[in-house]
């Protein structure tokens, strides 16, 4: 893979929770889905099957469950990848 591409992400993933967590509470945004929910008067269904639910891992600070939830997501997409390109040149050739 590109070191541009890998460096890219790294950055990203780091740099995600400032935006997501920090500035998220400072400006006070709350996830759309979440208000119509609570309008409609909706109870949020509780899924014990999640690992990581709300990008959240029990016994770290908020940031650090961040960053390694979304490295977590972003590898997992990465090997789905992986593993369906090789699939896909084994049936072309």
């Amino acid at each position: 893979m590109n070191r541009i591409i890998v460096c890219l992400l790294i950055v990203l993933i780091t740099v995600s929770p400032l935006f997501s967590i920090y500035l998220a509470n400072l400006v006070g945004y709350r996830e759309p889905l979440d208000i119509v929910a609570e309008e409609l008067r909706l109870n949020e269904v509780e899924f014990s099957w999640t690992p990581l639910k709300d990008y959240v891992i029990p016994g770290l600070p908020d940031w650090l469950g961040y960053v390694l939830a979304g490295s977590i997501g972003v590898g997992i997409i990465f090997v789905f990848g992986f593993i369906m390109r090789r699939l896909i040149a084994r049936r072309i050739r």
